[in-house]
């Protein structure tokens, strides 16, 4: 369907925590996986949503906007629940014909995208015109008032500790979080850092009306990647992620491997630029190394600390319910004791 106007449909054995995000948008859980390039497709995000949350098509992860359209169509043959697509508009080498990419997501009927990288103020018009509501992802309490000002329903703020782009200000989610529902008047989502059910109620503590989690999200037996790096997610420790392109004003988080280190080395040096780590930082190498054949010291992968809170590869359903009955048991049992 790719709608978010169903009702909302209960797991069984789990209670469902109701927030503005599970009543806007249509899902049980107020549990987001966000867009990740070259994950999200259409079968991690339709088993996403037949557990009850609400899961981003990658649209950049396809090669052409008709590609795009075709996978949505796949994941809709593959759940009847509300999914998303997530535009990540970046400067490119290459141009991306973005607004054929958003003719593909208002024509195929899609109800709700996340926007991230640089303004969506172009595109909003268009999703404004067909009812889409926006999600938009910002690292500073500073670019989430901006985003509101142009007009996106939802701002998913994205703490120092996420995977990809976490901005140039560092500041984490315990701090950033309270910081954006303080200042917004629309909902705020919370993401970095997050991979468990405590962290779910942390964040609800904060403000927040639901999580958004990508890391938490490749360790699951339906994301498309190989083995061997769902397996060093596991065995990582919330230590094992490198910072690169700090010199660059471009910093990312990625997993720990001697390629990252060896980047981080390298844009330490006074006059690096970007074209002196391109070859190793490649996304294609990336991909076909790590993804595809499992070399996890064969190039750049995303990983944010939440490996650290990582302890086992399962279905998402299993992941998605564990996270809702622990922060099920935490509201209705554990903090209760502390009130005398």
């Amino acid at each position: 369907m790719g709608s978010a106007s169903a009702p909302p449909r209960s797991i069984e054995g789990v209670r469902m925590i109701s927030t503005q995000f599970t009543r806007d948008l249509g899902v049980a859980h107020p549990i987001l996986c966000g867009g990740m390039t070259g994950y999200g497709t259409a079968p991690l995000i339709s088993a996403v949503a037949n557990a009850g949350a609400l899961g981003f098509l990658t649209a950049l992860t396809q090669p052409t906007p008709e590609d795009l359209v075709q996978e949505i169509a796949r994941t809709r043959d593959l759940t009847d629940r509300p999914f998303g697509v997530n535009l990540t508009i970046l400067p490119t080498i290459n141009p991306v014909p973005y607004d054929e990419y958003r003719a593909a997501i208002v024509e195929s009927g899609i109800k709700v995208v996340e926007t991230a990288g640089s303004s969506p103020a172009p595109h909003l018009p268009d999703f404004k015109a067909a009812g889409i509501v926006v999600i938009h992802k910002a690292t500073s309490v500073r670019h989430a008032l901006s985003a509101q000002a142009k007009g996106v329903d939802y701002i998913s703020i994205d703490g120092f500790e996420c995977a990809g782009h976490p901005g140039e200000d560092d500041v984490p989610g315990l701090v950033l979080i309270p910081a954006a529902v303080k200042a917004l008047d629309i909902p705020v989502i919370a993401s970095g850092g997050i991979a468990t059910g405590s962290g779910l109620v942390a964040a609800l503590a904060m403000g927040a009306c639901a999580v958004n989690m990508g890391t938490r999200f490749i360790a699951t037996d339906e994301a498309p990647a190989h083995t061997n790096v769902k397996q060093q997610i596991v065995a990582n420790s919330e230590r094992d992620t490198v910072l690169v392109f700090r010199s660059f004003h471009n910093t990312a988080r990625v997993a720990r491997n001697s390629i990252s280190e060896q980047i981080a080395e390298i844009g330490a040096h006074p006059g690096s630029s970007f074209a002196d780590v391109a070859e190793l930082a490649s996304g294609a190498r990336g991909r076909q190394r790590v993804l595809i054949e499992g070399d996890v010291e064969g190039g750049v992968w995303w990983a944010g600390q939440s490996q650290g809170l990582i302890d086992d590869i399962a279905p998402c359903a299993e992941v998605i319910e564990a996270i809702v009955a622990e922060a099920e048991h935490i509201i209705g049992t554990r903090l209760p004791d502390y009130l005398a």
